[in-house]
């Protein structure tokens, strides 16, 4: 009875329209109300407190980075080295997209900011070379979710915080899965591609090679740092998004020069803006995190799957199967913030490790952010694009496919996980 009311006042005022973040106060005052604990008080402290973590401060850091990214220049210098290495062979542009969205990533993310970026330089070339646009445009998408997996992660802080597991693991944990859909989508694009009539860019020279490289050179020596002082402990994840935004700042205004003092304002309002959504909804769950652990939500759920804990492997399939239903219809976010709670009683019992589903979990809703009907980057992706939502879907169906592939074999064989976060000495 308590999970259906947890679930029912969570999605009943969804459906009818209310903001997730109210919504997920909602669901915590009925299971307040049904278990007859209700106080206004203890809904304000645990909103105030939900908010009020050091780790969380990474967030609005690592934002105004990926902000300052796009309009300083970064990320244009880093499609540009794309486009000079690999644009040349058949299908190239698609290439370059997924090399661009792995060197993005490690810089901002975020995929709905890399998405933008993606979408505004790679798909009018692409369109421009002859590629069909519904298929140039799910590739994008697609290769735009890579974003949340290789380090840094917006998605690895939010679980590390909510779900006590360390963010630095989770940071090394995500490089070399990241890298394994990145591999899928390029065969994914090369199969699909192949039969298409389109234009190849020229072979650039070995001249210009170079200066692509070195004029990308203090973009690429970003992702490096926050690697290195990482893993050598030189810095937190949270002073991580301090010297992101510091670096790229100093980049985009003294070394490239695109940023002009006089926009800067508007960057940091921006970022200030896609903050402050990501912090009321942080806040706002904390209610529901409370009353799901005095309501032992996690435990009647635990009853329920109890036939599956002694093999974790279909528990773990049973798992990632709920998370893609629950992504079609919630944000990414949000997602993290309600299910975290919940399952992570349910993955300690059953003896897997939180590091590890981490990564599955946070892979999950990426992939989600490319099914409808919410899908965030399907939705970018249509209004750079002016596709229709259906066309896109038909352009996204074949990577979503080969990243669904990739989840399962994660799934299959945790050491793809494990293993190279052992080679980074942890």
């Amino acid at each position: 009875m308590t999970v259906s009311i947890f679930i029912g006042a969570l999605l009943g005022p969804m459906a009818l329209g209310v903001p997730i973040a109210f919504a997920l106060i909602l669901s915590g005052v009925a299971l307040m109300l049904y278990l007859g604990l209700f106080d206004a008080q203890i809904v304000a402290q645990n909103v105030l407190n939900g908010a009020d973590s050091f780790p969380l401060m990474a967030v609005p850091f690592f934002l105004l980075a990926g902000e300052v990214m796009n309009t300083g220049g970064l990320s244009r210098r880093i499609v540009a080295l794309a486009m000079a290495m690999v644009g040349h062979i058949r299908g190239g542009l698609g290439f370059v997209a997924i090399f661009a969205a792995c060197i993005l990533s490690s810089l901002s993310g975020s995929a709905v900011a890399d998405a933008a970026a993606l979408g505004a330089l790679l798909l009018p070339m692409m369109l421009k070379s002859g590629h069909d646009a519904a298929r140039a445009g799910g590739l994008l998408a697609s290769a735009s979710i890579i974003g949340p997996i290789i380090p840094p992660s917006i998605g690895f802080i939010l679980y590390g915080v909510v779900g006590g597991v360390s963010i630095t693991k989770l940071f090394l944990a995500g490089i070399f899965p990241g890298l394994m859909i990145a591999a899928a989508l390029c065969i994914t694009w090369f199969l699909v591609a192949r039969k298409e009539q389109f234009e190849l860019p020229p072979k650039e020279s070995g001249a210009v090679r170079l200066k692509a490289l070195a004029d990308s050179i203090w973009a690429l020596m970003l992702p490096v740092i926050i690697i290195v002082g990482l893993k050598f402990g030189v810095f937190t994840p949270t002073e991580a998004g301090v010297v992101a935004a510091v670096y790229s700042l100093f980049v985009a205004m003294v070394v490239y020069r695109e940023l002009p003092p006089a926009q800067l304002f508007h960057v940091f309002v921006a970022a200030a803006k896609i903050t402050a959504v990501v912090m009321f909804l942080v806040a706002c769950a904390a209610v529901s995190a409370w009353l799901i652990t005095v309501a032992d939500v996690p435990g009647a759920l635990a009853a329920l799957v109890e036939p599956l804990m002694d093999n974790q492997t279909l528990l773990l399939i049973a798992i990632m199967a709920l998370v893609v239903v629950v992504g079609t219809a919630m944000d990414m976010t949000p997602t993290i913030l309600v299910m975290t709670p919940v399952l992570m009683p349910i993955i300690k019992q059953a003896g897997i490790d939180p590091v590890y589903f981490g990564v599955l979990f946070i892979i999950n809703n990426s992939i989600g952010l490319i099914t409808p009907p919410v899908g965030t980057v399907l939705n970018v992706i249509c209004g750079v694009s002016k596709l229709s939502m259906e066309d896109l879907m038909k352009g996204v169906m074949p990577f979503l496919i080969a990243e669904l592939i990739v989840l399962f074999l994660l799934v299959l064989f945790p050491e793809l996980v494990t293993v190279p976060v052992s080679w980074f000495g942890h």
